[in-house]
């Protein structure tokens, strides 16, 4: 029997997410989860891709880039309030925040994230900032 669910955004990350974001787990159905990512001001995350899963992102606040690139396309978006974007299986991916503030977005993965070893480094757009 499935039972319902409820949460709230949890106050502090979960963990850190291989490119550097904070994560802050949200709740997640067979066909996939739901997660909070913030990135400080001024950080640039480090490039990843993902081996089996995919991404929708929604930008809560926050200003910033994402720069996404696969066999058949490479672009750079002005991440703010309100845009989605997908992040399709074997896109290679980096995002960074303005000086202004964090940026924080909700991203659903499907299928689940499976674990750590989901995401390898990639070669990026930017050189990595992380304060962490």
């Amino acid at each position: 029997m499935n039972k319902f669910k409820t949460t709230n955004l949890p106050q502090h990350p979960d963990t850190i997410a291989p490119d550097g974001s904070e994560i802050r787990l949200l709740l997640g159905v067979n066909g996939g989860g739901l997660a909070h990512f913030q990135l400080p001001a001024g950080q640039i995350s480090k490039a990843v891709i993902h081996k089996t899963v995919e991404e929708v992102w929604y930008v809560l606040s926050g200003k910033g880039e994402m720069w996404r690139a696969n066999d058949e396309q490479e672009e750079v978006v002005l991440l703010e309030e309100g845009v989605s974007l997908t992040i399709p299986l074997g896109t290679k991916f980096q995002f960074r925040a303005s000086d202004d503030g964090p940026l924080s977005a909700i991203g659903m993965t499907t299928p689940p994230w499976p674990g750590e070893d989901e995401a390898a480094f990639a070669e990026g757009k930017w050189d990595p900032k992380l304060t962490r």
